[in-house]
């Protein structure tokens, strides 16, 4: 699926050129060697994001004024390059000019890294993200929609802020709101419904146990964001900002009827995060036909044995999985080819 990777000042590399089997592949090394900054280039090269930061400037190598990352990707020869004129993308040599475009074109990922514990224990913001990332592989006009809300969301608060605020420009960004905020939340909403079997199967495999995950959205005026925001009126004004819409929804997560937050024991809580993003997989597989590539990172040293192989067992076989982590022991001797990470170079073992 991704068979070579080139680099050029992102992160801590100056230069990489690494050629990929046609398989998983393992890359092992110690911490701040450039282990994860490997999958975001990936991340980025696919899905252009990172998972790691929202601003693309960060990604860029000390004092340079921009990055490259290309690769071969199902079978397509893929770039990016940001500079001082922004993004850049291509596919196979021609110049796209619409991100969504590109995305369009491009094949599926699933991250899975320490972080995701933040899905279970941590804001809604978390829960948020790992909506959109799925919604974007599964409806393509999904972006458009929320890059015009994010907009209009910016612009509104702004107005919001002012002592006086124009009531007719919030009106007209009210407008905006509710058009694409209302397209956002249907999609979540039945994302959110979609996920559930999935997300329970993945958890009682890892778990070993029957542990029954719930899962509901809870959209922010969701169902008639129009009613929502007159009756919000008087407290956006006082408190200057936008206080209903998708930037305010989140997922209720339970664990056999408790909120899985307050009353999971920590290994349940890694467990639920690990089957958050298997179900994730599961889902894109059966909607899109084809299994994403797993970006797996770091994630073993915080997990049991029995979890570990239960994980590794539930991954589809035929998935390219690229997994990073500081030790090999857990590793069984059919392994998949091993990479040596450090001091910004990649070799294979």
């Amino acid at each position: 699926m991704i068979r070579a990777l080139h680099l050029v000042d992102f992160r801590c590399f100056e230069a990489l050129n690494l050629e990929l089997p046609g398989e998983s592949a393992v890359f092992v090394g110690e911490n701040a060697q450039g282990k994860t900054s490997l999958l975001e280039a990936i991340c980025v090269l696919v899905r252009l994001q990172s998972p790691r930061t929202h601003r693309m400037g960060h990604l860029m190598r000390f004092e340079k004024e921009g990055f490259g990352v290309a690769g071969e990707c199902w079978g397509e020869v893929r770039r990016v390059t940001r500079g001082a004129n922004g993004l850049e993308l291509q596919v196979e040599g021609e110049v796209v000019e619409s991100q969504g475009d590109y995305l369009s074109s491009g094949g599926l990922l699933v991250w899975m890294g320490n972080e995701d514990l933040e899905l279970v224990r941590g804001p809604g913001e978390a829960r948020r993200r790992f909506l959109d990332f799925a919604a974007v592989q599964l409806e393509p006009a999904y972006r458009r929609h929320l890059t015009r809300y994010k907009r209009a969301l910016k612009a509104r608060n702004l107005l919001l802020k002012k002592r006086f605020p124009d009531e007719e420009q919030i009106a007209a960004y009210t407008s905006l709101l509710i058009e694409h905020g209302g397209i956002l939340q249907r999609i979540r909403a039945a994302l959110v419904e979609q996920l559930a079997d999935p997300v329970n199967e993945a958890q009682s495999a890892v778990s070993g146990k029957r542990e029954v995950v719930g899962l509901a959205y809870r959209g922010a005026g969701a169902g008639d964001l129009a009613a929502a925001y007159a009756e919000a009126a008087e407290r956006e004004r006082r408190q200057g900002k936008t206080v209903v819409g998708p930037h305010r929804d989140d997922v209720l997560l339970t664990l056999n009827g408790s909120a899985a937050a307050d009353f999971g024991s920590e290994g349940q809580q890694r467990t639920m995060a690990l089957a958050l993003k298997l179900g994730q997989g599961q889902l894109l597989e059966r909607e899109r036909g084809s299994a994403p590539v797993y970006l797996i990172d770091d994630i073993f040293g915080e997990l049991d044995t029995r979890r570990r192989n239960a994980l590794m067992e539930f991954l589809p076989t035929e998935s390219q999985q690229l997994i990073t982590t500081t030790s090999i022991e857990w590793l069984s001797r059919e392994s998949p080819p091993l990479f040596r990470v450090g001091g910004g170079t990649v070799s294979a073992e």
